[in-house]
């Protein structure tokens, strides 16, 4: 424990220290004519747009520029970075799991222009980050906190809201890049690494119609290591890929409107993936009359498939009224087709095929801003309605075309409201409640208090205390996989999940030798608490059944700083985190609920050179040691909890960015993973039903090295 208070004096002092140097300096009317013309404009959570600055939440951006320096390729790759994020992947499924403050991704909700993304467990919750292509956005908001009020259940630990671009400064604009990517040291033309191409065409038809077209193939082939892919024919454990390969293709459209002040647009995105699994086992299949074999094998095929058609209307009503209305339908469906695959010859036989998940929900949101607004006060109410409607889980996959798999419904229909109260110049006040309708549960009240205050010299402090429920998903609700050999089963009879959290941050920036130099100091307390968490249970030992049930509870305490410098062409970031985590494993038990600690670090510096058009950029982060209460049977054959540990490991990525002929050309020639790092030790898990715990988490494949061709014609 002294370790961990050591971490929080130091970051403490560094903070006063920078203050106090900073303050030297401080020239509070000039900072504020600077910041302005500087601050980016944001959408999430306010009334209307508004600057950083104004804002009475705290909001983090990545700008299309950060996006386009990294050669990211979707949202997985964008966040790693992030203090407070942590990506893990999945290598036998391809998907991408992730944290934020020790929370898992169902208790954060991934939005694209404020409409939450449709996903296998439900509508905006647990979305699978790989799966979130980022050729077309303007910019990305994080909001740490409950944003319950704002967006509803399932906003506990925080919203990311990623928005895209809708206009064009050119009548037409095609821009087009391809990216190719090694998987660790491993590189061929077409059936190792990565293989991206991507063409956008955009075209303003009048000065009030723009319209674009976008699609992108991102071909992955899987990380080999040591096996030996598709065609091997041994029956020694090496056929096939340690991560699995897979094929996407995303296709967008938009047509945006703009007249005065009215807008509308439309916007169409489809995706499509395909994962091959290859069969390590080979059914040698010999003849020893013939002294010949025919190996085969049982492969798979999982086809993911998502849609979303998303119409927008937004603009005044009368001369004071600001709206904003979002329609959106939007469905996922998986597949799976299974064969016997004749490796020699090439031949798949006895082909079955058909959908084992579907998910579709119908989602409407509007707010109108400004009911009554004058010099203190300012009125928000909104609405948002979410019919979902499901079939199948991924736990029980089965495509026998004789099941009729049931359909159950979710259906939330909400009203919430918000007003902002300027009490003074320096304070203000932002209370909000939503009240929450469901076919499934009582009815849910949530609630909200923000508040910002100007200090002297520009301080700028600002406290969030919310409140957010996690409704159950469609798997925790409805799962029914019992065969031979499993019982696992949903519970219709489960609580939302209930949710506070409160926020506070202390911001200010400085202006240093001659104004040449501007610092950015930030410092956050944080403290998120979790009731009623829902867990899969043992509820029958002979023969063996689980079920989902409330019966968990979670706690979290952090201190978080981060610090930005910025020098004629120089960019530099440094922070740093700390996070305790207190997480009943059963309450119905003597659990240790003890706080364990975790130690963040990230940072990243960006320069740029002009008269070569280059930029030079490096990001680095660190995770300290990780610490989970887990389950195990002891030498007497009891079950106790005991401390399990991840260890620390570091990741480093750095890119070179070159434009050519007035940016018409560009270059982008990067490095993944500087560090290797492929598997770290781990103690923190307990066995599964039929397997014994992990002893290591797959979090690499190795260092890899890209480079992005992009080309822009503006005609």
């Amino acid at each position: 424990m002294s370790l961990n208070k050591n971490y929080f004096y130091i970051i403490f002092s560094l903070f006063l220290v920078n203050s106090v140097f900073g303050q030297k300096k401080d020239q509070a009317k000039k900072d504020s004519l600077k910041v302005e013309k500087l601050e980016t404009v944001v959408i999430t959570g306010q009334h209307n747009p508004q600057s950083v600055k104004k804002s009475v939440f705290e909001v983090k951006v990545i700008d299309s520029k950060e996006i386009k320096q990294r050669a990211a390729n979707n949202l997985a790759d964008l966040l790693n970075q992030s203090l407070n994020i942590n990506i893990i992947p999945n290598a036998s499924t391809g998907k991408s799991g992730v944290t934020l403050f020790g929370l898992d991704a169902q208790y954060f909700k991934i939005l694209i222009d404020n409409v939450p993304v449709i996903n296998e467990e439900g509508v905006g919750n647990n979305v699978d980050l790989t799966l979130i292509n980022l050729d077309d956005i303007q910019q990305i908001e994080i909001v740490e906190g409950s944003m319950g009020v704002q967006y509803g259940a399932n906003a506990v630990s925080g919203v990311i809201n990623i928005i895209t671009k809708k206009s064009s400064a050119y009548k037409t604009r095609i821009q087009a890049y391809v990216q190719e990517e090694t998987v660790g040291d491993e590189y061929e033309w077409f059936d190792k690494g990565r293989h991206i191409q991507s063409v956008k065409i955009g075209h303003n038809f009048t000065d009030d119609l723009y319209g674009d077209i976008t699609y992108t193939r991102n071909d992955f082939g899987g990380f080999w290591d040591n096996r030996q892919g598709e065609v091997y024919d041994r029956n020694d454990g090496l056929r096939g890929h340690v991560w699995l390969p897979k094929e996407q293709h995303n296709a967008k459209l938009l047509l945006n409107y703009k007249k005065d002040d009215f807008n509308v647009f439309y916007k169409f995105d489809y995706f499509n993936e395909n994962i091959d699994r290859f069969n390590p086992v080979v059914n040698l299949n010999e003849n020893p009359a013939t002294a010949t074999s025919d190996p085969l094998a049982l492969d798979e095929i999982y086809t993911n498939e998502r849609i979303i058609h998303h119409l927008n209307s937004n603009g005044k009503l009368g001369k004071q009224v600001n709206f904003n209305i979002s329609l959106s339908y939007q469905e996922q469906t998986k597949e799976l087709e299974t064969y016997t695959y004749r490796i020699r010859q090439d031949e798949q036989l006895n082909t079955q095929k058909g959908e084992y998940l579907s998910r579709s929900a119908l989602f409407s949101r509007g707010t109108f801003s400004n009911l009554i607004q004058t010099e203190k006060f300012n009125l928000q109410a909104g609405y948002e309605l979410t019919n979902e409607k499901g079939s199948g889980s991924p736990l029980a996959i089965t495509i026998d075309p004789t099941e009729n798999a049931v359909s159950q419904r979710l259906d939330n229909y909400d009203f919430f409201a918000s007003s902002e109260i300027r009490v003074s110049d320096q304070f203000s006040l932002r209370p909000g409640a939503r009240v929450s309708f469901t076919n499934l549960f009582d009815n849910q009240y949530v609630f909200s208090l923000s508040s910002k205050y100007v200090f002297k010299g520009d301080w700028e402090l600002r406290g969030i205390v919310g409140s957010s429920n996690r409704t159950p998903s469609y798997d925790e609700l409805f799962t029914y996989f019992v065969d031979v050999n499993h019982d696992v089963q949903g519970n219709p009879n489960l609580n939302p999940e209930r949710g506070l959290s409160a926020f506070l941050h202390l911001k200010k920036r400085f202006w240093l030798a001659d104004d040449t130099v501007q610092l950015k100091n930030k410092i956050s307390l944080a403290y998120l608490d979790v009731k009623d968490r829902i867990e899969l249970i043992v509820v029958q030992q002979n023969p063996l059944a689980f079920q989902y049930n409330n019966i968990d509870s979670y706690k979290s305490i952090g201190v978080f700083f981060e610090n930005t410098l910025k020098y004629k062409q120089l960019q530099a970031q440094l922070g740093f985190s700390i996070l305790g985590v207190s997480k009943v494993l059963d309450s119905n038990t003597n659990s240790n609920d003890d706080f364990l600690y975790n130690f963040q670090v990230n940072s990243n510096i960006n320069y740029h050179v002009p008269k070569w058009n280059t930029t030079f950029a490096l990001y680095f982060k660190h995770l300290g040691k990780q610490y989970q209460f887990v389950e195990k049977t002891n030498a007497a054959g009891n079950q106790e909890f005991v401390r399990g540990t991840t260890d620390a490991y570091s990741w480093m990525e750095g890119t070179v960015k070159k434009s050519f002929f007035s940016n018409q050309l560009e270059t982008t020639f990067g490095v993944r993973n500087l560090f290797d790092v492929t598997n770290v030790n781990t103690t923190a898990f307990a066995g599964g039903a039929h397997d014994g715990p992990p002893t290591s988490l797959l979090i690499g494949y190795g260092r890899s090295y890209f480079l992005r061709l992009t080309y822009n014609l503006n005609l």
